[in-house]
């Protein structure tokens, strides 16, 4: 906590100076209605738009006096953010969304503000890379990507004639890394399984892989113990598996959706409801932690990597973490190729929380029958704009605008919507239009779609 000695006094007086120039009706830190905080994270190279706002000042600028904390698991980190232990913290997207409509834990949970874009990757065993390997399309002796779930199917297909169970790892029922998992998977002909709440939340009904929830860190280990053969999590853990020499990233979250919203910072209803500047004040810290992360070609992020390395915050290895948070990523061992936007915080209007995006997080959840019933498609738009609120990002935006510390051109124009345009760029060439999330669903092979619903293990019309 940076709240001590003679600098902190004189950033307090600054700050007040400040205000009184700008001719605000007494100082900034007046108008927080609170400025102690815990904020909490994962030890996940995406948690940067907090270690950056910290480390940088971005907090103090706003008058904020910060802690950030790793927590054991996402579980934790929201039950923790519920009971009023944490402030806020670095979420799953699907956090808010799940926690709101009551998938798990019942409460209303907010964000106004997406922490980044892309970010993860699925990894398999050696072993069963070296399966998989003879179906993949290969060109000047190294393989042709994006990898397709289509070469595992085969090897999928022997574990079940051999009556073993193919097991892989994702972070949390309602993670971005369970439904991409499930999305490559489902692509290439392979099912993923089938929740059944309140009776049966496993997810492996009807599966052909069996996907349960190993906490991001703990997911090399797991993979070289034979608990499981694949994975799906978020960087420095993909890379962790090449440097250790048990694993092989197959592909990445930005092969399989183009620029996919990954984390968000989440916060209480009531929590937002009874602080309102104080959040906008720790949105304001974040978006200018986005922008530095990502300015200039990313001129940062060799700086970014060595305060992520720390052991506070990520602890991995310098070299593991820049290995993709530096503009590369490595599939096989020496086989690192350029992915630029494997990592982005900022531009693309990375941090502005957007409907249609919260849209296909239910959607998803839709598919694989956490939300079991039929849902209208004022449904999802109801509930994406109870849970993302781009009103109050939008509003420390202009707030950062009016300061000098970022351009109107650097946001969204005031006319946006929320939904963007009719996404093209997935692994299967499904195109999703936020505004239809049911004609969606139709396009699925595998998968709930219409009024069908997972009664006593199978689907029903």
């Amino acid at each position: 906590m940076k709240k001590t000695g003679m600098s902190g006094v004189k950033h307090i007086l600054s700050v007040a100076v400040t205000a009184a120039t700008l001719g605000f009706s007494g100082s900034l830190l007046a108008d927080l209605e609170k400025e102690d905080l815990k904020f909490g994270f994962i030890k996940l190279t995406d948690m940067a738009p907090l270690a950056i706002a910290y480390e940088k000042g971005y907090f103090e600028d706003e008058g904020l006096y910060v802690q950030v904390e790793a927590q054991a698991n996402w579980k934790v980190l929201l039950d923790r953010v519920i009971n009023g232990e944490l402030d806020g913290a670095h979420m799953l997207a699907g956090q808010p969304l799940g926690a709101t409509i009551g998938f798990g834990t019942q409460s209303h949970i907010i964000t106004a503000f997406s922490m980044d874009l892309n970010g993860n990757g699925i990894t398999v065993s050696n072993d069963i890379w070296s399966q998989m390997k003879p179906h993949v399309p290969m060109a000047d002796g190294k393989p042709v990507h994006p990898i397709k779930a289509d070469y595992l199917k085969p090897v999928v297909e022997k574990f079940k004639e051999e009556g073993k169970p193919f097991n892989m790892g994702m972070v949390f029922p309602v993670s971005t890394h369970n439904y991409e998992l499930r999305y490559w998977l489902a692509a290439g002909g392979i099912k993923p399984g089938y929740y059944a709440p309140p009776q049966d939340i496993t997810g492996q009904i009807d599966a052909d892989a069996l996907l349960s929830v190993t906490p991001p860190p703990q997911m090399p280990a797991t993979l070289e113990a034979g608990t499981i053969y694949g994975y799906c999590v978020g960087e420095p853990w993909n890379q962790q598996a090449v440097f250790k020499g048990i694993g092989v990233p197959v592909i990445t979250d930005y092969e399989i959706w183009k620029d996919n919203p990954e984390k968000v910072f989440g916060v209480s209803k009531e929590w937002a409801d009874k602080y309102p500047n104080t959040h906008k004040a720790v949105v304001k810290a974040l978006i200018r932690a986005a922008m530095w992360l990502d300015a200039d070609n990313n001129k940062n992020r060799p700086e970014a990597v060595k305060i992520l390395s720390e052991s506070k915050y990520v602890g991995a290895d310098y070299e593991v973490i820049a290995n993709s948070m530096t503009g590369t990523f490595e599939y096989e061992k020496g086989d690192k190729r350029s992915l630029p936007d494997f990592n982005v915080f900022f531009r693309y209007n990375a941090t502005y929380p957007y409907y249609s995006d919260a849209i296909w997080y239910l959607t998803q959840m839709r598919r694989w029958g956490q939300v079991n019933e039929f849902k209208p498609d004022s449904w999802y738009m109801d509930i994406a704009k109870k849970v993302y609120r781009p009103d109050i990002y939008m509003s420390a935006a202009k707030a950062l605008i009016a300061e000098g510390k970022a351009k109107a051109s650097d946001f969204p124009a005031d006319g946006e919507t929320g939904f963007k345009p009719p996404q093209t760029e997935f692994i299967d060439g499904v195109v999703y239009d936020g505004t239809k999330p049911n004609e969606y669903l139709t396009k699925f092979a595998i998968g709930l779609k219409g009024k069908q619903k997972v009664v006593g293990g199978s689907i029903v019309e």
